[in-house]
């Protein structure tokens, strides 16, 4: 096969192309990587991700499942402009679409949280030309009962210290408002006994009086 060169300076005519170039990176993927909820209720599995290429209609995110006790990998969930829920197996209805492409935002949604649903959860981003990357992953952990964590405790503390303070608040208040009735009352017996005594003083002038006049 011969080539043929063109001369040096030569133009080529009737053809234009706007090509934009972006950098191949890999996709980041940012997940809580630990997660723990209660038999019974619902968990939302965060993934967001990061992307040198804007995000457009080649968006694609897969959640698998790597079951605890081992075994093959099951499909949980798929996104390529629209949600794809899984028609059959283990998360049939029990799986939605918690993302927002445009907020780099890839999570969804586990509905009725069942022990066997113990395991690692993959998600997986691909945002042309940005395809490769890690594979996030959150190993979820389905119990009777949360266990407290050190926030919890931390938030227990503080809410029982503000509980402690408003009822020092409250029986202050109250012992104040008792103490100014005791000494209201203190002072309206004085005033009655006061009343009483110059009643009983002026009765007795009064008889006195009476005598002296008579006598």
């Amino acid at each position: 096969i011969k080539v043929k060169k063109m001369p040096r300076g030569t133009k080529v005519l009737g053809v234009q192309a706007n090509i934009t170039i972006w950098p191949t990176a890999a996709v980041e993927i940012y997940t809580s990587r630990v997660l723990e909820a209660v038999n019974g209720t619902d968990a939302r599995l965060k993934c967001t991700f990061s992307s040198f290429a804007p995000v457009g209609d080649a968006l694609t995110v897969t959640w698998n499942f790597r079951p605890l006790d081992g075994g093959p990998e099951q499909f949980v969930f798929y996104y390529h402009i629209d949600p794809f829920q899984p028609m059959s197996g283990r998360f049939k209805d029990r799986v939605s679409w918690d993302g927002n492409p445009e907020r780099y935002d890839a999570s969804i949604f586990l509905w009725k949280l069942q022990f066997d649903d113990n395991g690692t959860y993959t998600c997986q981003v691909k945002n042309p030309p940005d395809v490769d990357g890690v594979i996030g992953e959150i190993r979820l952990s389905v119990v009777h009962t949360v266990r407290f964590s050190e926030i919890h405790f931390l938030a227990l503390a503080i809410g029982s210290a503000c509980a402690l303070m408003i009822i020092i608040v409250i029986v202050v208040v109250l012992f104040q408002h008792y103490r100014k009735k005791r000494w209201a009352e203190r002072a309206h017996k004085v005033v009655e006994i006061k009343s009483k005594e110059e009643e009983r003083l002026n009765q007795e002038k009064k008889v006195s009086v009476y005598l002296e006049d008579t006598d």
